[in-house]
């Protein structure tokens, strides 16, 4: 069969649940992936055929893009930071915004000499974890998950792209944590509302993981709440706490920080202008201020 036959059929069958630029970008993907051709081959080659085993690579993609599988999932893998990272219905879909959280601690960390003491609470893929140990030599990266499902998927991926991490499987809102024990604490945790689902695009809400997505409505904070805790006894003085957020709940992220004494709060904005990111710090220990 003809490989740009097998374009028009995506596009016949995809092209009214996702929009023409979106299919044309599936196919790419198996494109490269199946066929280990570059994106340009078929301009170049329009008359190339490929083999029935090659076929159904693609039709059996078609048939689950049409049941709203991810096409992450569908192939296996993604990037996040230029690094490749294995993916399943397990973890989320690491995202380019986030991106930009870890640049940020990369601004901020990567100039120092000594050993940077990192906890990323909800790692999931680990794919800020891994990004943090690959590209600051010096940090010691501990990723906690509820999910030991979760946590085999970033073991399996500090694997891949040679890094170490050490795997926790524990709970924020239980966990038992030792005071002034890490330069930095950064998390991605659920916080999208359960009524935003509406909004969302069915392959997000119902082949992720619901629980890395979603909060109660009437607890938007919930999580941040537990990891602010965790941040005022955990940090180091003069440490910082990196969250991703909900682009409702900046000035009310800001509010929770300040109430748990963590200062220089800073919020940026993403790609989209959206509030997304705060950056806070911890005040001196309540110990020490009784003392000054």
């Amino acid at each position: 069969m003809l490989l740009k036959e097998i374009k028009d059929v995506f596009h016949k069958e995809l092209d009214p649940q996702f929009g023409r630029e979106e299919v044309a970008h599936f196919f790419y993907y198996f494109v490269e992936h199946y066929l280990d051709l570059p994106r340009f081959h078929l301009a170049i080659h329009p008359q190339w055929i490929i083999t029935k085993e090659e076929e159904s690579h693609f039709f059996k993609g078609l048939s689950k893009l049409k049941k709203g599988v991810p096409v992450q999932y569908i192939l296996g893998y993604t990037t996040f930071m230029d690094l490749p990272f294995t993916v399943n219905e397990n973890v989320l879909i690491p995202r380019p915004e986030t991106e930009d959280l870890v640049q940020w601690i990369l601004e901020d960390h990567k100039r120092s000499k000594t050993t940077l003491n990192v906890l990323d609470i909800g790692t999931g893929s680990g794919c800020i974890s891994i990004a943090l140990a690959k590209y600051l030599p010096n940090a010691h990266v501990t990723a906690l998950d509820v999910s030991k499902e979760a946590l085999a998927v970033a073991k399996y991926n500090a694997e891949q792209n040679k890094v170490n991490i050490e795997c926790l499987k524990a709970d924020v809102r239980t966990l038992e944590i030792g005071e002034d024990a890490y330069d930095i604490i950064v998390s991605n945790p659920p916080y999208v509302l359960e009524k935003e689902k509406s909004k969302m695009q069915d392959h997000v809400k119902n082949a992720e993981p619901a629980l890395a997505l979603f909060v109660p409505d009437l607890q938007p904070l919930l999580y941040y709440e537990y990891i602010a805790k965790v941040a005022k006894k955990a940090l180091k003085r003069g440490g910082g706490l990196y969250l991703e957020i909900n682009e409702q709940f900046g000035k009310e992220v800001s509010k929770l920080l300040t109430a748990h004494n963590l200062i220089n709060i800073e919020l940026r904005q993403d790609f989209h202008g959206k509030d997304r990111f705060i950056k806070s710090e911890v005040n001196l220990k309540s110990d020490l201020q009784g003392n000054l």
